[in-house]
């Protein structure tokens, strides 16, 4: 073991410094290495430059620190570069390096932070992410379950019993040739009411939980969605597929994009400005973008801003990590581009 000598100046600032600071050589020994790197490795000195600097990483590091080094010895500087080493008492510590390649002497200049609590800071940090996407996930699950069911019991329930009321009402009114016009009158116009309470029925059932989002795709269920805006509104709505594969698509996904313009038609029919509506969808590798455009001033900025309306939209938006992008055009059509960036 042989330890490289340093100018009085040199070994001064070795000792001075908190940071781990060593010289090393292209054989990937330690040549010098200051109390730094003793105390927060726990190794001795003689230890430390007796066996490979390999031998005291982290065995998850050691191949891409190899390969970085390699770039090192290329002249290209290692900036700001992490990786783990293992201590005698077999603790983890991360290091942040900035080293130097000296070609003439064969050596590398490098000093370290040790920056283990903020990695573990980050780690909790990630981990508690991880905890609560996958609360609010488990909840959001929950209410489609809830919506799934409530839907079911409207369509299956209430929507027969109603049913059931009308083909009595209908029975009576063919078989009791005795009853007074006005009784036929009203027995007329409890089945149209009737009517209008059974379609009510199948339309809430539908907007709570679309069977056909299962059965026929995310597509399928916005067109409806659009025709039924546009029936009800009289307002133009129409869906434009551009570029959408629904076997590359999660359930999940679907639901929050299906829910995501489900809100926003929902702001847009209390807008007064709205005049034709058009949506569209377009996947990319990385992301989704769905765009809903108004030909007139549906989406004000400025309105948005301090409308409550709009707020279940942007939290929706928020639960997936999606981007919201507000545009107009030199026409006047205004729109917004819900952008959701996937793993």
């Amino acid at each position: 073991m042989h330890t490289l000598e340093l100018p009085y100046q040199v070994e001064a600032f070795f000792e001075l410094t908190p940071d781990f600071v060593c010289i090393a050589g292209k054989d990937g020994y330690f040549k010098n290495i200051n109390h730094a790197v003793v105390n927060g490795l726990g190794y001795t000195k003689e230890e430390l430059m007796a066996s490979p600097i390999s031998a005291f990483m982290h065995p998850d590091d050691v191949q891409h620190t190899i390969e970085r080094r390699n770039d090192l010895f290329k002249g290209n500087a290692l900036l700001n570069f992490e990786n783990r080493y293992i201590t005698k008492q077999g603790e983890v510590v991360w290091l942040q390096w900035t080293s130097t390649y000296f070609s003439e002497w064969e050596i590398v200049f490098a000093i370290a932070k040790n920056i283990t609590p903020r990695k573990i800071a980050e780690q909790k940090a990630a981990e508690e992410f991880v905890a609560v996407k996958s609360l609010t996930q488990h909840f959001k699950n929950r209410i489609e379950e809830d919506k799934k069911f409530v839907a079911t019991e409207l369509h299956e329930e209430l929507a027969q019993l109603a049913s059931v009321v009308k083909m009595n009402m209908d029975w009576v009114k063919m078989n009791e040739t005795e009853l007074s016009e006005t009784a036929k009158a009203r027995l007329e116009h409890s089945s149209l009411i009737t009517d209008l309470l059974i379609n009510s029925i199948r339309r809430l059932s539908f907007k709570l939980s679309p069977p056909m989002l299962d059965e026929m795709g995310l597509a399928a269920s916005i067109e409806w969605q659009c025709n039924e805006f546009a029936t009800f509104t009289g307002i133009p709505c129409k869906y434009n597929n551009i570029n959408l594969d629904e076997a590359k698509i999660s359930v999940e996904e679907k639901i929050d994009f299906f829910r995501i313009s489900q809100e926003a038609l929902n702001y847009l029919l209390n807008r007064k400005t709205a005049s034709e509506i058009s949506i569209s969808i377009e996947q990319a590798d990385h992301q989704i973008q769905l765009q809903i455009t108004d030909a007139g001033r549906g989406f004000d900025q400025l309105h948005v801003q301090h409308v409550k309306e709009f707020s279940s939209l942007l939290n929706r938006i928020a639960s997936v990590k999606g981007k919201i992008q507000m545009s107009e055009t030199e026409h006047g059509s205004t729109s917004i581009s819900v952008t959701l960036f996937r793993q």
